[in-house]
């Protein structure tokens, strides 16, 4: 085996997670994060040993945000949803917006955000909170 290879194999566990597409808005965070570091560590020149790095991390990023747009809601509760389902979360998933029950109301429309929930939700979930308004 190649030193190339080995060294490649030692650090899969840290190098694997950021090539693939991000799954949710954590793991985009995390592409973001990644891609901002290769390009201050001078990814930015393509004649850089990283720019392939900055170039296929680039592409996973707008991938991402190509399919994370979130649909112009009628409702905070449909923007709700639509954010729950796209990261697969549940109602007890969201203890920042109360009980289950008030989870339950919130997506139901029969009761409104509170300025709390909405920049809990903006800061969780990444969003403007004009979304829950």
């Amino acid at each position: 085996m190649n030193a190339r290879a080995k060294t490649a194999i030692q650090h899969w566990g840290f190098v694997a997670p950021l090539l693939q597409p991000a799954r949710n808005a954590k793991e985009y965070a995390l592409l973001v994060e990644a891609l901002d570091a290769a390009i201050d560590a001078g990814g930015a020149d393509e004649k850089h040993p990283l720019a392939r790095l900055v170039e296929y991390l680039g592409d996973l990023v707008a991938e991402y945000e190509a399919k994370d747009k979130v649909p112009a809601a009628a409702t905070g509760a449909d923007a709700l949803r639509y954010l729950m389902q796209r990261d697969g979360l549940r109602q007890v998933d969201l203890p920042e917006l109360g009980s289950q029950g008030m989870v339950s109301e919130l997506l139901s429309g029969r009761r409104g955000f509170n300025a709390r929930q909405v920049k809990a939700l903006a800061e969780r979930f990444g969003v403007s909170a004009a979304l829950f308004l």
